[in-house]
Protein backbone atom coordinates (compact mmCIF):
# COMPACT_ATOMS: atom_id res chain seq x y z
CA UNK A 1 0.00 0.00 0.00
CA UNK A 2 1.15 3.75 -0.85
CA UNK A 3 2.35 6.01 1.63
CA UNK A 4 0.42 8.83 2.05
CA UNK A 5 2.85 11.78 1.49
CA UNK A 6 3.39 14.00 4.74
CA UNK A 7 1.15 17.31 4.20
CA UNK A 8 3.08 20.74 3.46
CA UNK A 9 1.86 24.19 3.72
CA UNK A 10 2.55 26.96 2.03
CA UNK A 11 0.32 29.49 2.64
CA UNK A 12 -0.83 32.17 4.96
CA UNK A 13 -4.13 33.86 6.10
CA UNK A 14 -4.36 37.14 4.25
CA UNK A 15 -4.53 39.85 8.16
CA UNK A 16 -5.71 42.83 5.38
CA UNK A 17 -8.83 40.89 4.42
CA UNK A 18 -12.38 41.52 5.49
CA UNK A 19 -12.80 37.18 5.57
CA UNK A 20 -12.19 36.20 9.10
CA UNK A 21 -8.65 34.51 9.50
CA UNK A 22 -10.05 31.52 10.90
CA UNK A 23 -12.81 31.49 8.02
CA UNK A 24 -10.10 31.19 5.68
CA UNK A 25 -8.31 28.69 6.99
CA UNK A 26 -10.95 26.49 6.99
CA UNK A 27 -11.66 27.57 2.66
CA UNK A 28 -8.22 26.79 2.46
CA UNK A 29 -8.37 22.96 3.81
CA UNK A 30 -11.20 22.36 2.32
CA UNK A 31 -9.84 23.72 -0.99
CA UNK A 32 -6.77 21.68 -0.03
CA UNK A 33 -8.89 18.48 0.46
CA UNK A 34 -11.84 18.59 -2.44
CA UNK A 35 -8.75 18.90 -4.77
CA UNK A 36 -6.73 15.68 -3.59
CA UNK A 37 -3.72 17.68 -2.61
CA UNK A 38 -4.78 16.54 1.14
CA UNK A 39 -5.99 12.98 0.59
CA UNK A 40 -8.40 11.00 2.70
CA UNK A 41 -6.05 8.93 5.43
CA UNK A 42 -3.63 12.59 5.28
CA UNK A 43 -2.37 13.35 9.01
CA UNK A 44 -3.05 16.95 9.96
CA UNK A 45 0.28 18.30 11.16
CA UNK A 46 0.37 19.36 15.13
CA UNK A 47 -1.93 21.91 16.18
CA UNK A 48 1.00 23.85 17.69
CA UNK A 49 2.73 23.26 13.63
CA UNK A 50 -0.20 23.86 11.81
CA UNK A 51 0.13 27.62 13.84
CA UNK A 52 3.65 28.19 13.67
CA UNK A 53 2.84 27.25 9.53
CA UNK A 54 -0.29 29.70 9.70
CA UNK A 55 1.30 32.47 11.16
CA UNK A 56 -1.72 32.62 14.01
CA UNK A 57 -2.27 31.78 17.35
CA UNK A 58 -3.37 27.95 18.48
CA UNK A 59 -7.04 28.74 19.28
CA UNK A 60 -7.43 30.16 16.08
CA UNK A 61 -6.27 26.56 14.24
CA UNK A 62 -8.59 24.90 16.84
CA UNK A 63 -11.22 26.87 16.07
CA UNK A 64 -10.91 25.71 12.19
CA UNK A 65 -10.27 22.30 13.48
CA UNK A 66 -13.43 22.11 14.92
CA UNK A 67 -15.25 23.33 12.31
CA UNK A 68 -13.88 21.08 9.61
CA UNK A 69 -15.03 18.18 12.31
CA UNK A 70 -18.20 19.23 12.09
CA UNK A 71 -18.13 19.36 8.51
CA UNK A 72 -16.69 15.66 8.79
CA UNK A 73 -13.94 16.24 7.03
CA UNK A 74 -11.42 15.64 9.81
CA UNK A 75 -11.63 13.40 13.13
CA UNK A 76 -9.31 12.81 15.62
CA UNK A 77 -8.65 9.72 16.62
CA UNK A 78 -6.88 8.05 19.91
CA UNK A 79 -3.03 8.55 19.78
CA UNK A 80 -3.02 9.33 16.25
CA UNK A 81 -3.45 12.87 16.00
CA UNK A 82 -6.49 14.13 13.81
CA UNK A 83 -6.97 12.63 10.26
CA UNK A 84 -8.79 13.58 6.81
CA UNK A 85 -11.88 10.82 7.08
CA UNK A 86 -13.70 12.21 4.08
CA UNK A 87 -13.92 15.23 1.35
CA UNK A 88 -16.21 16.49 -0.74
CA UNK A 89 -16.64 13.69 -3.08
CA UNK A 90 -18.13 11.44 -0.87
CA UNK A 91 -21.23 13.69 -0.39
CA UNK A 92 -22.30 13.30 -3.64
CA UNK A 93 -22.20 9.67 -4.37
CA UNK A 94 -25.67 7.97 -5.22
CA UNK A 95 -28.09 7.59 -2.81
CA UNK A 96 -26.38 9.62 -0.08
CA UNK A 97 -29.43 11.76 1.92
CA UNK A 98 -29.02 15.47 1.58
CA UNK A 99 -28.44 16.05 5.17
CA UNK A 100 -28.32 20.11 4.72
CA UNK A 101 -31.83 20.26 3.77
CA UNK A 102 -32.70 18.31 7.02
CA UNK A 103 -30.44 20.49 9.02
CA UNK A 104 -31.91 23.73 7.18
CA UNK A 105 -35.73 22.44 8.51
CA UNK A 106 -35.26 21.63 11.62
CA UNK A 107 -37.56 23.64 14.41
CA UNK A 108 -35.02 25.11 16.14
CA UNK A 109 -32.97 28.03 14.72
CA UNK A 110 -29.16 27.77 14.31
CA UNK A 111 -27.02 29.90 16.84
CA UNK A 112 -25.21 32.59 14.64
CA UNK A 113 -21.55 32.07 13.90
CA UNK A 114 -20.29 34.08 16.56
CA UNK A 115 -22.25 32.25 18.68
CA UNK A 116 -21.47 28.82 17.53
CA UNK A 117 -17.53 29.95 17.56
CA UNK A 118 -18.40 30.89 21.23
CA UNK A 119 -19.93 27.74 22.55
CA UNK A 120 -16.80 25.85 20.94
CA UNK A 121 -13.69 27.64 22.23
CA UNK A 122 -15.43 27.69 25.55
CA UNK A 123 -13.99 24.17 26.23
CA UNK A 124 -10.30 25.06 24.48
CA UNK A 125 -7.45 25.42 26.42
CA UNK A 126 -5.39 28.37 26.96
CA UNK A 127 -8.48 30.40 25.97
CA UNK A 128 -9.66 33.02 28.67
CA UNK A 129 -13.07 33.18 29.03
CA UNK A 130 -13.87 37.13 29.25
CA UNK A 131 -17.50 37.18 28.91
CA UNK A 132 -18.94 34.27 29.16
CA UNK A 133 -21.77 33.18 31.73
CA UNK A 134 -20.54 30.50 34.37
CA UNK A 135 -19.07 30.88 37.56
CA UNK A 136 -15.50 30.14 37.79
CA UNK A 137 -15.14 26.13 39.05
CA UNK A 138 -12.56 27.28 41.71
CA UNK A 139 -15.69 28.31 43.69
CA UNK A 140 -17.09 25.05 43.69
CA UNK A 141 -18.57 24.10 47.36
CA UNK A 142 -16.59 20.84 47.16
CA UNK A 143 -16.68 19.87 50.83
CA UNK A 144 -20.68 21.04 50.80
CA UNK A 145 -21.02 18.46 47.95
CA UNK A 146 -19.16 15.54 49.64
CA UNK A 147 -21.84 15.69 52.58
CA UNK A 148 -24.46 15.79 50.32
CA UNK A 149 -23.34 13.33 48.25
CA UNK A 150 -22.47 10.92 51.23
CA UNK A 151 -26.17 11.59 52.38
CA UNK A 152 -27.60 10.40 49.31
CA UNK A 153 -25.46 7.30 49.15
CA UNK A 154 -27.28 6.78 52.66
CA UNK A 155 -30.47 7.48 52.00
CA UNK A 156 -31.49 6.67 48.25
CA UNK A 157 -32.34 3.52 47.51
CA UNK A 158 -34.03 3.79 43.98
CA UNK A 159 -33.95 6.47 41.08
CA UNK A 160 -36.91 6.45 39.01
CA UNK A 161 -38.92 8.97 37.24
CA UNK A 162 -40.38 11.39 39.01
CA UNK A 163 -43.60 13.44 39.07
CA UNK A 164 -44.62 15.56 36.69
CA UNK A 165 -44.53 18.86 38.67
CA UNK A 166 -41.38 17.45 39.97
CA UNK A 167 -40.43 15.53 43.68
CA UNK A 168 -42.64 16.69 46.24
CA UNK A 169 -39.34 17.16 48.50
CA UNK A 170 -37.77 19.85 45.92
CA UNK A 171 -41.19 22.06 45.57
CA UNK A 172 -41.69 22.39 48.91
CA UNK A 173 -38.04 23.40 49.17
CA UNK A 174 -38.19 26.19 45.96
CA UNK A 175 -41.85 27.28 47.72
CA UNK A 176 -40.23 28.00 51.22
CA UNK A 177 -36.98 29.57 48.99
CA UNK A 178 -39.17 31.86 47.12
CA UNK A 179 -41.38 32.63 50.20
CA UNK A 180 -38.22 34.26 51.43
CA UNK A 181 -37.39 36.41 48.86
CA UNK A 182 -40.82 37.84 49.01
CA UNK A 183 -43.12 35.70 46.42
CA UNK A 184 -46.19 34.04 48.39
CA UNK A 185 -46.87 30.57 46.95
CA UNK A 186 -47.14 26.93 47.78
CA UNK A 187 -45.57 24.06 46.32
CA UNK A 188 -48.82 23.25 44.16
CA UNK A 189 -47.39 26.64 41.78
CA UNK A 190 -44.27 25.46 41.47
CA UNK A 191 -42.73 23.12 38.29
CA UNK A 192 -39.54 21.94 38.51
CA UNK A 193 -37.35 22.23 34.83
CA UNK A 194 -34.33 20.80 33.30
CA UNK A 195 -33.09 24.45 33.74
CA UNK A 196 -34.76 27.77 32.93
CA UNK A 197 -34.28 27.65 29.38
CA UNK A 198 -36.39 24.85 29.05
CA UNK A 199 -39.17 26.62 30.71
CA UNK A 200 -38.90 29.27 28.08
CA UNK A 201 -38.99 26.47 25.81
CA UNK A 202 -42.41 24.72 27.29
CA UNK A 203 -44.30 28.27 27.94
CA UNK A 204 -43.31 29.26 24.05
CA UNK A 205 -44.66 25.79 22.44
CA UNK A 206 -47.64 25.97 25.09
CA UNK A 207 -48.55 29.20 26.23
CA UNK A 208 -48.11 31.15 23.14
CA UNK A 209 -49.01 30.88 19.24
CA UNK A 210 -47.16 31.46 16.36
CA UNK A 211 -47.15 34.44 15.54
CA UNK A 212 -47.09 36.24 18.89
CA UNK A 213 -45.02 38.69 20.38
CA UNK A 214 -42.50 39.06 22.77
CA UNK A 215 -41.30 42.22 24.18
CA UNK A 216 -37.55 42.16 25.24
CA UNK A 217 -35.55 44.88 27.06
CA UNK A 218 -32.79 45.60 23.92
CA UNK A 219 -30.20 44.30 24.77
CA UNK A 220 -31.40 40.86 26.08
CA UNK A 221 -30.02 37.27 26.61
CA UNK A 222 -29.90 35.70 23.48
CA UNK A 223 -30.81 32.07 24.72
CA UNK A 224 -34.23 33.37 25.86
CA UNK A 225 -34.68 35.19 22.34
CA UNK A 226 -34.16 32.22 20.33
CA UNK A 227 -36.52 29.91 21.82
CA UNK A 228 -38.97 32.48 20.87
CA UNK A 229 -37.96 32.98 17.49
CA UNK A 230 -37.73 28.83 16.81
CA UNK A 231 -41.42 28.84 18.16
CA UNK A 232 -42.34 31.23 15.19
CA UNK A 233 -43.05 34.02 17.52
CA UNK A 234 -42.11 37.72 16.88
CA UNK A 235 -39.63 39.92 19.10
CA UNK A 236 -40.08 43.63 19.57
CA UNK A 237 -37.10 45.22 21.66
CA UNK A 238 -37.90 47.91 24.77
CA UNK A 239 -34.48 50.51 25.39
CA UNK A 240 -33.31 50.01 29.13
CA UNK A 241 -31.50 52.99 30.71
CA UNK A 242 -29.86 52.98 34.23
CA UNK A 243 -32.72 51.95 35.73
CA UNK A 244 -33.81 48.62 33.55
CA UNK A 245 -36.40 48.50 31.16
CA UNK A 246 -37.98 51.90 29.90
CA UNK A 247 -41.44 51.76 31.28
CA UNK A 248 -42.16 55.10 29.53
CA UNK A 249 -40.76 53.54 26.34
CA UNK A 250 -42.79 49.95 27.03
CA UNK A 251 -46.37 52.56 27.42
CA UNK A 252 -45.92 54.15 24.29
CA UNK A 253 -45.14 50.91 22.34
CA UNK A 254 -48.18 49.78 23.94
CA UNK A 255 -50.69 52.65 23.14
CA UNK A 256 -49.06 53.71 19.72
CA UNK A 257 -47.59 57.42 20.61
CA UNK A 258 -44.12 56.69 20.30
CA UNK A 259 -42.46 59.21 18.30
CA UNK A 260 -40.97 56.93 15.38
CA UNK A 261 -38.45 59.15 14.83
CA UNK A 262 -34.70 60.32 17.04
CA UNK A 263 -33.37 63.82 17.78
CA UNK A 264 -31.75 63.47 14.29
CA UNK A 265 -34.80 62.69 12.24
CA UNK A 266 -33.38 59.30 11.74
CA UNK A 267 -36.32 56.31 11.01
CA UNK A 268 -35.94 53.80 14.65
CA UNK A 269 -38.59 51.78 13.06
CA UNK A 270 -37.95 48.32 14.99
CA UNK A 271 -36.59 49.46 17.79
CA UNK A 272 -33.42 51.14 16.38
CA UNK A 273 -30.94 51.26 18.87
CA UNK A 274 -28.43 54.56 18.51
CA UNK A 275 -27.08 55.96 21.44
CA UNK A 276 -28.06 59.79 20.93
CA UNK A 277 -31.92 59.98 22.40
CA UNK A 278 -33.31 61.22 25.61
CA UNK A 279 -36.13 59.79 27.73
CA UNK A 280 -39.40 60.90 26.86
CA UNK A 281 -39.76 61.08 31.00
CA UNK A 282 -37.68 61.40 34.31
CA UNK A 283 -35.57 58.69 34.42
CA UNK A 284 -33.67 58.31 37.67
CA UNK A 285 -29.62 58.58 36.91
CA UNK A 286 -27.92 55.81 36.10
CA UNK A 287 -24.92 54.18 37.73
CA UNK A 288 -22.61 54.23 35.28
CA UNK A 289 -18.51 54.77 35.10
CA UNK A 290 -17.50 57.10 32.32
CA UNK A 291 -20.41 57.86 30.80
CA UNK A 292 -23.66 57.07 30.20
CA UNK A 293 -24.04 53.24 28.31
CA UNK A 294 -27.82 52.29 27.63
CA UNK A 295 -29.48 55.35 26.06
CA UNK A 296 -31.95 54.40 23.64
CA UNK A 297 -34.94 56.11 21.72
CA UNK A 298 -38.41 54.94 22.11
CA UNK A 299 -39.24 52.50 19.76
CA UNK A 300 -42.16 52.85 17.09
CA UNK A 301 -45.81 51.13 18.33
CA UNK A 302 -46.53 47.89 17.76
CA UNK A 303 -50.41 47.28 16.55
CA UNK A 304 -52.46 46.73 18.72
CA UNK A 305 -53.44 43.31 16.62
CA UNK A 306 -49.98 42.34 18.27
CA UNK A 307 -50.61 43.61 21.56
CA UNK A 308 -53.77 41.49 22.37
CA UNK A 309 -51.32 38.46 21.76
CA UNK A 310 -48.16 39.96 23.23
CA UNK A 311 -46.13 38.91 26.58
CA UNK A 312 -43.46 40.78 28.14
CA UNK A 313 -39.97 39.14 28.85
CA UNK A 314 -37.27 40.53 31.47
CA UNK A 315 -34.74 39.74 33.72
CA UNK A 316 -35.14 42.98 36.06
CA UNK A 317 -32.40 41.74 39.11
CA UNK A 318 -28.47 41.80 37.74
CA UNK A 319 -29.78 41.63 33.85
CA UNK A 320 -28.40 39.58 31.45
CA UNK A 321 -26.16 41.44 29.55
CA UNK A 322 -25.96 44.58 31.19
CA UNK A 323 -25.85 43.92 34.45
CA UNK A 324 -28.79 46.75 35.57
CA UNK A 325 -30.75 45.59 38.73
CA UNK A 326 -34.36 47.60 38.23
CA UNK A 327 -35.12 49.07 41.67
CA UNK A 328 -38.50 49.13 43.51
CA UNK A 329 -39.82 52.34 42.42
CA UNK A 330 -39.99 51.01 38.62
CA UNK A 331 -41.17 47.50 39.25
CA UNK A 332 -44.17 49.09 40.76
CA UNK A 333 -44.57 51.25 37.55
CA UNK A 334 -44.00 48.77 35.53
CA UNK A 335 -46.87 46.33 36.97
CA UNK A 336 -49.11 49.42 37.05
CA UNK A 337 -48.45 49.71 33.33
CA UNK A 338 -48.68 45.80 32.64
CA UNK A 339 -52.02 45.52 34.17
CA UNK A 340 -53.38 48.68 32.81
CA UNK A 341 -52.84 47.01 28.93
CA UNK A 342 -53.25 43.38 30.10
CA UNK A 343 -49.52 42.52 29.33
CA UNK A 344 -48.52 39.27 30.93
CA UNK A 345 -44.98 39.09 32.23
CA UNK A 346 -42.49 36.40 32.33
CA UNK A 347 -39.87 37.12 35.05
CA UNK A 348 -36.26 35.56 34.38
CA UNK A 349 -35.29 35.66 37.93
CA UNK A 350 -31.98 33.30 37.36
CA UNK A 351 -29.61 36.51 39.13
CA UNK A 352 -32.00 36.80 41.71
CA UNK A 353 -30.18 35.33 44.43
CA UNK A 354 -26.69 36.77 43.52
CA UNK A 355 -27.52 40.84 44.27
CA UNK A 356 -25.03 42.09 46.67
CA UNK A 357 -25.79 45.94 46.16
CA UNK A 358 -25.96 47.90 49.36
CA UNK A 359 -29.46 47.34 51.31
CA UNK A 360 -31.87 44.13 50.57
CA UNK A 361 -32.29 43.18 46.94
CA UNK A 362 -35.20 44.03 45.09
CA UNK A 363 -38.41 42.42 45.60
CA UNK A 364 -39.54 39.93 42.55
CA UNK A 365 -41.62 41.08 40.35
CA UNK A 366 -44.17 37.97 41.27
CA UNK A 367 -44.85 39.66 44.65
CA UNK A 368 -46.53 42.87 43.13
CA UNK A 369 -48.06 40.52 41.41
CA UNK A 370 -52.06 40.65 42.28
CA UNK A 371 -53.73 39.00 39.40
CA UNK A 372 -51.64 36.19 38.53
CA UNK A 373 -50.58 37.77 35.15
CA UNK A 374 -46.16 37.23 36.11
CA UNK A 375 -44.96 33.82 35.75
CA UNK A 376 -41.50 34.05 37.38
CA UNK A 377 -38.38 31.93 36.65
CA UNK A 378 -35.78 30.31 38.69
CA UNK A 379 -32.30 28.08 38.09
CA UNK A 380 -29.65 26.42 40.39
CA UNK A 381 -27.79 27.03 37.44
CA UNK A 382 -25.96 30.36 37.86
CA UNK A 383 -25.00 30.57 41.91
CA UNK A 384 -24.52 26.46 42.44
CA UNK A 385 -23.84 23.90 39.76
CA UNK A 386 -24.90 24.32 36.10
CA UNK A 387 -24.49 20.77 35.38
CA UNK A 388 -27.30 19.97 37.57
CA UNK A 389 -29.78 20.94 35.35
CA UNK A 390 -32.26 22.79 37.65
CA UNK A 391 -35.02 24.99 37.11
CA UNK A 392 -38.38 25.95 37.82
CA UNK A 393 -41.94 27.81 37.04
CA UNK A 394 -43.73 29.93 39.78
CA UNK A 395 -47.22 30.04 38.42
CA UNK A 396 -51.05 29.71 38.77
CA UNK A 397 -51.45 25.96 39.37
CA UNK A 398 -53.56 25.71 36.34
CA UNK A 399 -49.92 26.85 34.06
CA UNK A 400 -48.04 24.32 36.28
CA UNK A 401 -50.35 21.43 35.64
CA UNK A 402 -50.73 22.57 31.35
CA UNK A 403 -46.65 22.70 32.07
CA UNK A 404 -45.86 19.35 33.33
CA UNK A 405 -48.05 17.90 30.54
CA UNK A 406 -45.95 19.48 28.37
CA UNK A 407 -42.42 18.55 30.04
CA UNK A 408 -43.18 14.75 30.05
CA UNK A 409 -43.36 14.79 26.01
CA UNK A 410 -40.48 15.93 26.46
CA UNK A 411 -38.02 14.36 29.03
CA UNK A 412 -40.03 12.53 31.18
CA UNK A 413 -39.30 15.05 34.31
CA UNK A 414 -35.95 16.63 35.66
CA UNK A 415 -32.91 13.94 37.09
CA UNK A 416 -34.45 12.51 40.28
CA UNK A 417 -30.92 12.61 41.84
CA UNK A 418 -30.35 16.47 40.83
CA UNK A 419 -33.66 17.32 42.28
CA UNK A 420 -32.60 15.21 46.02
CA UNK A 421 -29.47 17.09 45.95
CA UNK A 422 -30.49 20.37 45.36
CA UNK A 423 -33.69 19.85 47.54
CA UNK A 424 -30.98 19.11 50.27
CA UNK A 425 -28.74 22.05 49.85
CA UNK A 426 -32.29 24.16 50.58
CA UNK A 427 -33.61 22.39 53.76
CA UNK A 428 -30.51 21.81 54.83
CA UNK A 429 -29.12 25.85 55.11
CA UNK A 430 -26.03 24.94 52.95
CA UNK A 431 -27.68 26.96 50.07
CA UNK A 432 -27.89 30.17 51.81
CA UNK A 433 -24.38 29.43 53.52
CA UNK A 434 -22.20 29.17 50.27
CA UNK A 435 -24.54 32.00 48.38
CA UNK A 436 -23.35 34.66 51.28
CA UNK A 437 -20.00 33.65 50.81
CA UNK A 438 -20.48 33.70 47.15
CA UNK A 439 -21.86 36.96 46.97
CA UNK A 440 -18.58 38.29 48.50
CA UNK A 441 -16.34 36.61 46.49
CA UNK A 442 -18.29 38.39 43.04
CA UNK A 443 -18.33 41.87 45.30
CA UNK A 444 -14.42 41.16 45.40
CA UNK A 445 -14.29 40.49 41.82
CA UNK A 446 -16.33 43.16 40.58
CA UNK A 447 -14.84 45.67 42.25
CA UNK A 448 -11.25 44.54 41.07
CA UNK A 449 -12.76 44.34 37.25
CA UNK A 450 -14.09 47.83 37.57
CA UNK A 451 -10.63 49.29 39.13
CA UNK A 452 -8.70 47.62 36.10
CA UNK A 453 -11.41 48.94 33.63
CA UNK A 454 -10.35 52.78 35.22
CA UNK A 455 -6.98 52.29 34.72
CA UNK A 456 -7.32 50.56 30.75
CA UNK A 457 -10.60 52.07 29.62
CA UNK A 458 -10.57 55.45 30.28
CA UNK A 459 -11.28 57.29 27.48
CA UNK A 460 -11.90 54.47 25.26
CA UNK A 461 -15.51 53.51 26.98
CA UNK A 462 -17.86 53.55 29.83
CA UNK A 463 -19.59 50.61 31.53
CA UNK A 464 -22.26 49.66 33.67
CA UNK A 465 -21.63 48.80 37.49
CA UNK A 466 -23.71 46.51 38.54
CA UNK A 467 -25.37 45.02 42.22
CA UNK A 468 -25.03 41.74 41.25
CA UNK A 469 -24.91 38.95 39.20
CA UNK A 470 -21.84 38.41 36.63
CA UNK A 471 -21.98 41.46 33.82
CA UNK A 472 -20.50 44.49 33.14
CA UNK A 473 -21.94 46.45 29.77
CA UNK A 474 -18.87 47.78 28.16
CA UNK A 475 -19.85 50.44 25.34
CA UNK A 476 -16.82 52.00 23.07
CA UNK A 477 -16.81 55.45 22.80
CA UNK A 478 -16.33 55.58 19.11
CA UNK A 479 -17.04 53.10 16.74
CA UNK A 480 -14.80 49.29 17.02
CA UNK A 481 -15.13 46.82 14.31
CA UNK A 482 -16.86 44.35 16.66
CA UNK A 483 -16.46 41.44 14.53
CA UNK A 484 -12.61 41.40 13.71
CA UNK A 485 -12.04 42.63 17.43
CA UNK A 486 -13.71 39.24 18.53
CA UNK A 487 -11.26 37.59 15.93
CA UNK A 488 -7.81 39.10 16.86
CA UNK A 489 -8.59 38.71 20.29
CA UNK A 490 -9.54 35.25 20.22
CA UNK A 491 -6.16 34.26 17.88
CA UNK A 492 -4.75 36.63 21.25
CA UNK A 493 -6.36 33.86 23.61
CA UNK A 494 -9.40 35.57 25.01
CA UNK A 495 -12.52 34.89 24.24
CA UNK A 496 -15.40 37.66 23.95
CA UNK A 497 -19.31 37.93 23.93
CA UNK A 498 -19.86 40.93 21.42
CA UNK A 499 -22.97 42.88 22.38
CA UNK A 500 -24.27 42.67 19.26
CA UNK A 501 -25.38 38.51 19.86
CA UNK A 502 -27.56 40.05 22.69
CA UNK A 503 -29.51 43.20 20.92
CA UNK A 504 -31.59 43.55 18.27
CA UNK A 505 -29.24 45.63 16.13
CA UNK A 506 -24.90 46.81 16.54
CA UNK A 507 -24.55 48.32 19.19
CA UNK A 508 -20.68 49.01 19.69
CA UNK A 509 -20.58 46.76 23.25
CA UNK A 510 -19.41 43.48 24.91
CA UNK A 511 -20.28 41.70 28.08
CA UNK A 512 -18.13 41.24 30.34
CA UNK A 513 -17.95 39.03 33.00
CA UNK A 514 -15.77 39.00 36.26
CA UNK A 515 -17.55 35.66 37.87
CA UNK A 516 -15.26 32.97 35.85
CA UNK A 517 -12.00 34.78 35.88
CA UNK A 518 -9.59 35.87 38.90
CA UNK A 519 -8.89 39.22 39.27
CA UNK A 520 -5.29 38.80 38.09
CA UNK A 521 -6.76 36.85 34.87
CA UNK A 522 -9.37 39.51 34.33
CA UNK A 523 -6.33 42.37 34.27
CA UNK A 524 -4.61 40.50 31.56
CA UNK A 525 -7.60 39.86 29.61
CA UNK A 526 -8.60 43.21 29.70
CA UNK A 527 -5.55 44.48 28.82
CA UNK A 528 -5.32 42.30 25.84
CA UNK A 529 -8.49 43.42 24.87
CA UNK A 530 -7.78 47.10 25.38
CA UNK A 531 -4.60 47.08 23.00
CA UNK A 532 -6.97 45.10 20.51
CA UNK A 533 -9.47 47.54 20.51
CA UNK A 534 -7.18 50.73 19.92
CA UNK A 535 -5.87 48.73 16.94
CA UNK A 536 -9.24 48.39 15.14
CA UNK A 537 -10.49 51.96 15.96
CA UNK A 538 -11.84 52.99 18.95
Amino acid sequence: MARIAPISIDWTPDRASDVPVTEQIVDFMCRQVSSGAWPIGSRLPSQRALAEAFGVNRSTVIAAIGELADYGIVEGLHGAGTRIVSNTWSLMLPGAPDWADYVSSGFFRANNATMQTINRMEFARGVTRLGTGELDPRLFPRDMWRRVAREAADEIDAIGYPEPEGTPALREAIAAHMRATGVDCTAEQILVTSGALQALQMISVSLLSAGSTVIAEAPSYIKSLQVFQSAGIRLAGVPMDGDGLRVDALRAMLDGSANRSDDSGADTTGAGLPSNAQSAAPITPPDFRSGSAIQRPVPSPISRRRTDDAVLYTIPTNHNPTGVTMPDARRRELIDCCVANRLPIIEDGAYQDLYFGDGPAPTPLKSLDKTGMVITLGSASKALAPGLRIGWIVADRSIVHRLADVKMQMDYGASTLSQWVYARFLDSGLYDEYVAGLKRELRRRRDAALDTLDRLFAGLAHWTVPQGGFYIWLTFDQPVKIGRLFQLALERGVLLNPGDVYDFEGDNALRLSYSYTTPEEFARAAAVLATTARETGA
